[in-house]
């Protein structure tokens, strides 16, 4: 038996239905791996639509919150599933993309979480953890890259070390925010001369092995400081950022 759930005044048929799971996630009643009833069923229990059910059931997707597949038994269903970097992600791509969030707004967010990812990093960073940060090292040594490939490999470093912090929650918003700065800092590469790029690619690869040497030797205030130049002056050195 499904329990009802309070109806806010005016609240939609999906609003419901994403208040009941929301609460029952609030409260424990719902946790990661637990199964959504049957869409029939749920929809009959809360006095709503099936269409309602699924509305809900695709905001709650979009969110990182569940995940649904076809099937029957343990394989099909609806899922409480709990990927926030996702939404995070989905989130500060598109408000950074309108100027909700101003790219240097982003950027005083950044340092900080890098700074305690590089920090984390430098203490509980285990060998396969190290092994993906110097493999996109590696990768952007490669003068034949593109722009975009770089700024790929960019991006791989430090969501490498922010997932070898050991810090679930900095790690997922480090990495919703730097996903967030791909595209403005591909429109700051794009920007430049040839000779231009040829001297801001250098300065990156040189601040990310700096950063790197500072992990490795399990230095946690200099790789901090380091993450923290490395970002500002990479903010300074594309004028795109700045609008």
């Amino acid at each position: 038996m499904i329990e009802e759930v309070e109806r806010p005044v005016g609240a939609k048929a999906w609003e419901i239905v994403v208040a009941w799971i929301e609460e029952r996630i609030l409260d424990g009643r719902l946790v990661r791996g637990s199964t959504l009833p049957a869409e029939r069923e749920f929809a009959a229990q809360l006095g709503v639509s099936r269409a309602a059910v699924r509305e809900a059931v695709r905001t709650l997707q979009a969110n990182g919150v569940l995940r649904s597949s076809v099937g029957a038994g343990a394989a099909g269903g609806t899922m409480v599933m709990g990927q926030p970097h996702v939404a995070l992600t989905r989130m500060l791509r598109m408000h950074v993309a309108l100027a909700n969030f101003p790219a240097r707004d982003v950027t005083q967010v950044r340092v900080v979480l890098e700074r305690l990812s590089s920090s984390l990093a430098s203490v509980h960073a285990d060998h396969e953890a190290r092994g993906r940060m110097r493999d996109a090292l590696e990768a952007m040594d490669d003068d034949a890259l593109s722009r975009a490939e770089f700024n790929r490999y960019d991006t791989d470093f430090h969501v490498a070390i922010a997932r070898g912090a050991g810090n679930t929650l900095a790690a997922d918003l480090t990495v919703a925010i730097r996903e967030s700065m791909r595209q403005p800092i591909m429109w700051g590469f794009d920007e430049a001369d040839g000779e231009q790029w040829a001297a801001l690619r250098g300065q990156l690869r040189s601040q990310h092995h700096a950063i790197m040497a500072a992990i490795d030797a399990k230095s946690a205030d200099e790789a901090a400081d380091l993450v923290e130049q490395h970002i500002w002056s990479a903010y300074e050195a594309m004028p795109r950022l700045h609008l």
